[in-house]
């Protein structure tokens, strides 16, 4: 299975864990493991600030957009997630119209005007092991869908749980905390 490209939704089981309430984007999920960036947990850290911290300018425009918690794993590292319509040396191809960066060179373009439309900026990531997230899945750890572009760049960020969960005709007001197996 191949999950590349999908959201996991964490299931109301992981209140109170780390990943508890969030929504997560997967990379890349191959037989080496998976790599995603939650995509709905703001920090204080705000894009404006981020990019002065590296010397570009900041237009007020991005004064209020937020840069993402990836995840546990490398927090000092960014990642930039955005639609394929900036050409970067280090990007690498997603899939469906979408392109992950991690060099400053995106940041310039997008401080300047000449970034990408479309964009989340991440620091940290998620990872799992050779078959832990397929252990998890079956633990009922997560649900998954189908990653949509308007849950990554459009919906507003508490509300993207909810929406990926709706994809699925779930009322994540409706779930227990309680699993099971049928």
């Amino acid at each position: 299975m191949d999950l590349t490209r999908h959201f996991l939704i964490a299931m109301p089981n992981q209140a109170g864990t780390y990943f508890g309430n969030t929504l997560t984007y997967l990379c890349e999920h191959s037989d080496a493991g998976a790599m995603g960036l939650m995509i709905n947990r703001p920090t204080k850290l705000s894009v404006d600030r981020l990019m002065k911290q590296f010397g570009f300018p900041a237009p007020s425009s991005l004064s209020e957009a937020a840069v993402l918690e990836g995840g546990p794993v490398s927090p000092e590292q960014g990642f930039v997630v955005h639609s394929d319509d900036g050409n970067f040396a280090a990007s690498r191809d997603l899939g469906e119209g979408l392109k992950l960066t991690t060099s400053r060179e995106v940041l310039e373009a997008i401080a300047n005007g000449r970034g990408p439309y479309h964009y989340l900026i991440a620091l940290g990531y998620a990872g799992w092991g050779p078959n832990q997230l397929e252990r998890e899945l079956a633990e009922n750890a997560w649900l998954t869908c189908p990653a949509s572009s308007n849950i990554l760049f459009d919906v507003p960020f508490e509300d993207r749980l909810d929406e990926a969960a709706r994809s699925l005709g779930i009322d994540f007001r409706l779930m227990s905390g309680q699993t099971g197996h049928a």
